[in-house]
């Protein structure tokens, strides 16, 4: 029977094993520490399989700061902290697919590496913009001499992180600071997304190239998207000469399969019908078939019989002959269309004449939601509706702005419990663009969780069943801030108690597409692993201790804490639906009608193991210490070999 490991994945360890499936010979073996060994990588040689020729010089276009080998490091530390459920503090816990997830978001992000790979079609972040007033993640690996951290505000009188400290620009490490922030979590958020996913993150000018040059190494130059202006304020009062009224929204794919739905053509020129007009929709009259500026082709140029009359590209018959006798310009009157397309079009309705004065002109149709395109035996109608391509320009629009995102605050509490909100019309317009069905989308940065609202509302009006990971940092509200007044204790209280008014506000209204939205979430909070740290000599064990040695789970985690850390360390989603059940004396948890089933009893009797066995779970979980004798715990093996084959067993 295995061991869980109730640790995040080792990436470097995997990474090791892809390198060693590609080049064998760059494996090598180095001690672990242990007194044992582990594979390692020879990087010479990985560097003479990787090129063909010596490098000259050390000197190479990068990117780079202090910190940020450590900051890399840190990305691939394995954490032994766990996610505790929180249904007490939950919205419809048996049913709901969404999370909202308590702590430090580095952790929270190794933590979810298993469960969530690959799994995040969108995720949208709006992080400290590092202004010199807001706070900055003091991660603890940046903090490598003792002699830096005095006087910096690091850390406060108790010693305890200070998640207030200001990241002022006389800092040692103003900049390298906030770099060594976001790289590891985006590297580690890259590993989340699907093939096909984005990142959005808003940022403004102060780190905003230093921002790109992180995304494009991490994500790939080849993967940027756009970067998008957003306006922030129309107006205002500033010491500055120039006001600063938008920031940006910057946007990354995973690979080259991220796409967008694009939005629904919004042109009123619409407005002509004919008899196609159920499958097609309306149609514009705004394009003749000749055109004068395009590059002359003599293919292009031909007579058309139409309605009695002979038409030709350009204003005349005589213009017509010219050309054809070799005196035409290089961009010249000629069809836009082949006389094969043209032969297609008339056929199948899209060409109409119109009279125009004393002369009449050929026109093409512009339908709603039909178009002809090219196949490989000749051309087709293809029905689709028109759409029109994003512009970069999308969110300058007052919509977006911060007066927007107070606005929408304030009819969910009486006062501004939240200083830099997000207007909801931002993550909702991302999620429109790159998302559909029951894709998730994350916030790692979820502050007041204008994210989850706009995931709900979108699922409300296009009847969607996506859902939201919302992650957060529990930072205190000071008692004298708007938020402490209004009794909330830390932005999380904000966050979850934004998500229930605004799911309340949405059932009340009643107006939705299909089923009714999903508007509850699980809540998880970041702690200690669930197991003991327990290191003693050998000369400190005595017959008294080794009693208390037998369990190794911490004295205050319940059965659901055992569960739920199963899942984390076998890679399995939180969101599953999880039952209990008494057998026998023993409690019995099953996970997703038989994924998993776990009885976490001490002294486990062999017909709970036979029972458990015979209802054929991919994956079982027992307590190392859970069983009545040792010749029990070794049955157990046998028990599954001959009732559930197929199953994998560990025990914590």
């Amino acid at each position: 029977m295995d061991k869980m490991r109730m640790e995040s994945k080792d990436i470097t360890a995997q990474n090791i094993e892809k390198i060693g499936a590609l080049f064998p010979n760059c494996i090598a073996e180095s001690p672990d520490g242990y007194g044992g060994f582990k594979k390692s990588v020879n990087f010479e040689v990985l560097k003479q399989m990787l090129s063909n020729e010596t490098a000259e010089a050390d000197e190479a276009y990068e990117f780079t700061w202090v910190g940020k080998k450590a900051a890399a490091a840190e990305a691939r530390r394995i954490t032994r902290n766990t996610l505790r459920p929180c249904p007490e503090e939950s919205r419809d816990w048996d049913t709901t697919e969404n999370l909202y997830l308590e702590g430090e978001n580095l952790e929270i992000l190794k933590l979810l590496q298993e469960s969530y790979l690959g799994s995040v079609k969108m995720i949208y972040i709006d992080p400290p913009y590092n202004t010199g007033h807001d706070f900055i993640y003091p991660d603890l690996f940046l903090m490598d001499k003792e002699a830096y951290n005095e006087g910096t505000g690091y850390f406060d009188e108790e010693g305890h992180v200070n998640y207030r400290r200001k990241n002022g620009k006389l800092a040692g490490r103003y900049h390298s600071d906030w770099c060594s922030m976001m790289y590891p979590r985006l590297m580690l958020a890259r590993n989340l997304l699907r093939e096909d996913g984005v990142i959005f993150i808003s940022i403004n000018d102060t780190e905003l190239f230093n921002l790109q040059k992180i995304c494009c190494e991490v994500f790939g130059d080849d993967n940027y998207l756009a970067c998008f202006p957003r306006v922030t304020k129309r107006a205002g009062k500033t010491t500055e000469a120039i006001a600063r009224n938008h920031d940006y929204v910057l946007a990354f794919g995973k690979s080259s399969e991220t796409g967008f739905y694009l939005p629904p053509h919004t042109d009123t020129g619409y407005r002509f019908s004919d008899e196609y007009e159920a499958q097609r929709g309306k149609y514009k009259l705004n394009q003749t078939l000749d055109y004068d500026s395009l590059q002359y082709s003599p293919s292009l140029d031909y007579p058309i019989e139409l309605e009695g009359e002979t038409f030709y590209p350009g204003p005349s018959y005589e213009k017509y002959l010219e050309r054809k006798a070799g005196r035409h310009a290089r961009a010249d009157w000629a069809w836009r269309w082949s006389r094969e397309l043209f032969e297609f079009g008339y056929k199948n309705g899209f060409i109409v004449v119109r009279k125009r004065g004393k002369r009449s002109r050929i026109y093409t149709k512009t339908y709603q939601k039909a178009r002809i395109v090219r196949t490989d035996s000749g051309f087709a109608v293809e029905y689709s509706e028109r759409t029109k391509a994003i512009s970069t320009l999308e969110f300058v629009n007052n919509e977006y702005s911060n007066d927007n995102a107070k606005k929408n605050l304030l009819k969910f509490f009486e006062t501004s419990v939240f200083d830099y909100s997000k207007p909801v019309s931002l993550p909702k317009a991302l999620a429109e663009y790159t998302t559909r069905g029951d894709d998730i989308i994350m916030d790692f940065f979820s502050g007041s969780s204008a994210t989850a609202q706009a995931v709900m509302q979108l699922n409300a009006e296009d009847g969607g069943r996506r859902r939201f990971i919302m992650a957060q940092l529990p930072e205190i509200c000071g008692e004298g801030t708007e938020a402490g007044k209004a009794g909330f204790r830390t932005i999380c209280d904000i966050g979850k108690e934004r998500i229930r008014r605004a799911g309340e506000r949405l059932i009340k209204a009643g107006v939705w597409s299909g089923s009714a939205p999903d508007v509850g979430f699980r809540v998880f909070r970041l702690d200690e692993s669930n197991m003991n740290d327990i290191y003693y000599s050998a000369e400190e064990y005595s017959q008294s201790m080794l009693l208390q040695l037998e369990s190794n789970v911490r004295a205050d985690r319940t059965d659901l804490d055992l569960l739920f850390g199963c899942l984390l360390d076998w890679g399995l989603p939180l969101t599953m639906t999880c039952r209990s059940e008494k057998l026998g004396n023993c409690t019995i948890h099953t996970y997703n009608e038989g994924e998993l089933i776990a009885c976490f009893d001490e002294a486990v009797p062999e017909n709970v193991i036979q029972e458990i066995a015979a209802r054929r779970p991919r994956r079982a979980v027992f307590r190392d210490f859970g069983f009545e004798n040792s010749p029990a715990k070794l049955n157990v093996g046998q028990i599954f070999k001959v009732l559930a084959p197929d199953t994998r067993i560990k025990a914590i």
